[in-house]
């Protein structure tokens, strides 16, 4: 089961949804407070089960309605996915993909783990 893990930094707080081995597999903006963090959290844990899929990567794809995945392509020609609310504000990113395959793991991966994820906070090193 994944986990979501609060962490505070210099200029606020943010979360990570990690799966059952550890890797991260969606990351927060950095929230001004720790009340917004856990709103966040329970966006992606409302909205990532019953997002729509838009695939960004193909020629003349169709727009979803939010709450919706996007996949696209970044800069570097890698792989990435990003989750929107039903407002439309991006509540969760993923890291870079080598291949479509694997950003599209990621997603079905959010979808699984996001549900009943607990919140953890992260420890002090």
């Amino acid at each position: 089961m994944g986990k979501f893990v609060i962490r505070t930094v210099k200029t606020g707080t943010k979360f990570n949804l990690k799966a059952s081995n550890g890797e991260v597999i969606a990351t927060s903006e950095i929230y001004a407070s720790m009340a917004s963090c856990k709103n966040g959290i329970a966006s992606v844990a409302k909205n990532a089960p019953i997002a729509n899929f838009e695939d960004q990567t193909v020629e003349g794809f169709a727009t979803e309605k939010n709450p919706k995945f996007e996949v696209y392509t970044d800069k570097a020609g890698e792989f990435r996915f990003r989750l929107k609310a039903r407002n439309g504000e991006i509540i969760a990113v993923s890291e870079g993909y080598k291949t479509k395959a694997s950003c599209l793991n990621g997603v079905e991966s959010v979808r699984k783990n996001a549900v009943d994820a607990p919140v953890v906070m992260e420890e002090e090193k």
